[in-house]
């Protein structure tokens, strides 16, 4: 979808002495910031680079490529995003810190388990925890760098560690080539091997937290049919 000017924020960077500045989807320059490719037409509200977004004075061609080396609209964008600031409204802020910190929540509640139980514990639990001891969430660091201060600050309230398991899976043919996809997104293969009569095995490598959810939905998509083993679970 375009985006819009309305909701569009600028984004600044000085490079050679210059300042160059974009109108972004504040969100959308988010994800730009934390590593991930975004298509520039979900990016921008404008595809152009400006000198000075207020008085819509646009850098030239020739100025872009002396300072970047290039006129390509989306390498310089990134440019801008990655290296440069992104102004963002204290609401917008607000609602980025609370997104990414439910996404940290769910990624340790997806990887994480109680070690007195083996269970994971629910991503509602990490959120309390998270709050009872003051966690600060970056909203511009990804979920995933954030996981290790945050383990360290909730550590005294709940117990917690990662583990990971291996399971050895094998799926019958009528529900195979469904289902190996789906697999694979709940951890990466170490082995995998399509039989003679069309069935799928596989050892997968997963968080231990997952297990549940994995059987369930092998269960539901197989009715019940498809075969699950628990070689090993071990701490990381």
């Amino acid at each position: 979808m375009p985006v819009s000017v309305e909701k569009a924020v600028i984004a600044r960077i000085t490079k050679a002495g210059q300042r160059f500045e974009l109108l972004v989807d504040p969100m959308k320059a988010m994800e730009v910031r934390s590593g991930k490719t975004v298509p520039i037409e979900e990016l921008l509200a404008a595809p152009e680079v400006f000198e000075n977004v207020g008085k819509s004075t646009r850098a030239s061609p020739a100025t872009l490529n002396k300072v970047f080396g290039t006129n390509d609209i989306a390498t310089i964008a990134r440019i801008i995003i990655r290296e440069g600031e992104v102004q963002l409204t204290t609401e917008q802020r607000r609602a980025m810190t609370e997104e990414r910190t439910k996404a940290v929540a769910a990624a340790i509640s997806r990887q994480g388990v109680d070690p007195r139980t083996g269970a994971p514990h629910p991503a509602e639990r990490i959120l309390r925890a998270m709050e009872q001891a003051k966690v600060h969430i970056d909203p511009e660091k990804p979920a995933e760098q954030q996981i290790e201060a945050v383990l360290k600050a909730i550590a005294p309230i709940i117990p917690i560690k990662f583990e990971r398991a291996t399971i050895a899976v094998k799926i019958p043919a009528e529900y195979a080539p469904r289902v190996a996809g789906i697999i694979r997104n709940f951890g990466t293969p170490s082995r995998e091997e399509w039989a003679g009569d069309g069935s799928y095995m596989a050892v997968l490598e997963m968080p231990a937290g997952l297990q549940t959810e994995l059987y369930d939905k092998l269960n539901a998509l197989t009715k019940g049919s498809a075969q699950v083993k628990l070689i090993k679970r071990e701490g990381i």
